[in-house]
C-alpha cells in the first residue's frame, strides 16, 4: 500500500507543480527546499490529501515534518488511516 500512495502522490506533484518533468525527484526530496512547491501548491496538496483518502488535515499539522516530500505525505497519510482505523474499531467496540 506504501508504494501505491507514493506513486499516487509522484504523479500528483509532477502533474500539478512540475508539469510532467520530474526533474528526478525522489521519495526524500524537499518540495519547500527545491521550490517544487510554494504555499498556495500545499493548500492544493492539502486538498488533494482530503479528497483522495477521505482524512480530514488539521491546521496544526500543514507543516513540513508532514507534507516536505512524498516520503513524509506517505507515513502522514498511513497515521492518519491507522487513527481513523482505530477511531472506528473503539467506536464500534463502544456501541456493544
Amino acid at each position: 500500500m506504501e508504494k501505491n500512495i507514493q506513486k499516487t502522490f509522484r504523479n500528483f506533484i509532477i502533474e500539478n507543480f512540475l508539469f510532467e518533468e520530474d526533474d528526478n525527484l525522489k521519495e526524500d526530496t524537499s518540495f519547500l527546499e527545491n521550490g517544487v512547491i510554494d504555499s498556495t501548491g500545499v493548500l492544493e496538496l492539502v486538498m488533494f490529501i482530503e479528497e483522495t483518502y477521505g482524512i480530514s488535515v488539521e491546521d496544526d499539522e500543514i507543516v513540513p515534518e508532514n507534507l516536505d516530500s512524498i516520503s513524509k505525505i506517505t507515513e502522514y497519510v498511513q497515521r492518519k488511516q491507522e487513527q481513523s482505523t482505530t477511531s472506528l474499531t473503539e467506536f464500534a467496540e463502544a456501541q456493544r
